[in-house]
């Protein structure tokens, strides 16, 4: 009983490391990165967003406001996140109003965590515009900055700088056989791989071929001569058989007739 105990142990652990390594992977490929921190006078507001991400997908965004100073209150807080259609034309991909008209008291902390959708045609870095307007006690302040964020791989040039690799292993391979086929081409027959010497053995083959076609017609009418002939020599030995025998039947013809005049019994009057 103890092997089958041993082996579901060993399932089971191996069934929680690949749950565990799976997840390390999700985690990894969503990533969170600060790419916004500031602190401003009664007040400090921190961006966390995905760090990468692909066209089509989705990035994660979290904004952390922390009030340092008594007496805040904000008009507006604004967040807008920008990306570039096809990497060069700047478009709203979300606006968020995170605080509108709202005091905040000392030490106290707001979070904000959103996805943003990133269109298929949308990739290299976004970017971030903050917007923020509030007053401690009485004296207004007015705060703007814009920021670098989620970088969006350009999954379409990848791509093509596979394809672009691919095929430069291809050519790569193909200048080593042209190099294989050129010292072949100089060990067989004394010149190099070239267009002109190509063509030149292109001309002698159907020449070749040209003259073993003629060759073989000339040898079917040789068979087809060799036939006829075949069969009007057997045509001429039958011939000489039957004059044969003619001759051997007119000999014993003339014979017996010689014969029988011969041996005719003489009359006696």
């Amino acid at each position: 009983m103890e092997n089958p105990k041993s082996l579901i142990t060993f399932l089971v652990t191996l069934t929680l490391t690949l749950v565990l390594i799976r997840n390390a992977t999700a985690q990894s490929s969503s990533e969170m990165q600060t790419f916004f921190s500031k602190d401003y006078a009664g007040i400090s507001i921190t961006v966390n967003a995905t760090k990468e991400t692909i066209p089509g997908g989705n990035t994660a965004i979290g904004l952390w406001i922390n009030c340092t100073s008594a007496g805040v209150k904000v008009d507006y807080l604004n967040l807008s996140v920008y990306g570039f259609k096809s990497g060069k034309e700047k478009i709203l991909l979300n606006f968020t109003c995170a605080l509108l008209n709202a005091p905040i008291s000392l030490n106290q902390t707001i979070k904000y965590n959103y996805n943003v959708s990133v269109p298929s045609d949308v990739w290299d870095a976004t970017y971030g515009e903050l917007y923020l307007k509030y007053a401690i006690v009485d004296q207004p302040m007015e705060r703007n900055a814009g920021f670098q964020m989620t970088i969006v791989r350009n999954v379409y040039l990848e791509e093509l700088e596979q394809q672009l690799k691919s095929l430069n292993e291809s050519y790569q391979q193909l200048n080593n056989t042209l190099e294989q086929l050129n010292q072949t081409f100089w060990g067989s027959f004394q010149i190099n791989l070239s267009a002109e010497n190509l063509a030149y053995l292109n001309k002698t083959y159907w020449e070749l071929r040209q003259n073993y076609t003629e060759l073989r017609q000339n040898y079917t009418e040789l068979q087809q001569k060799y036939s006829v002939l075949e069969g009007s020599a057997n045509e001429l030995d039958n011939t000489r058989r039957v004059v044969a025998i003619l001759v051997v039947t007119t000999v014993f013809f003339v014979a017996t007739t010689l014969y029988l005049v011969l041996r005719k019994p003489k009359d006696y009057w």
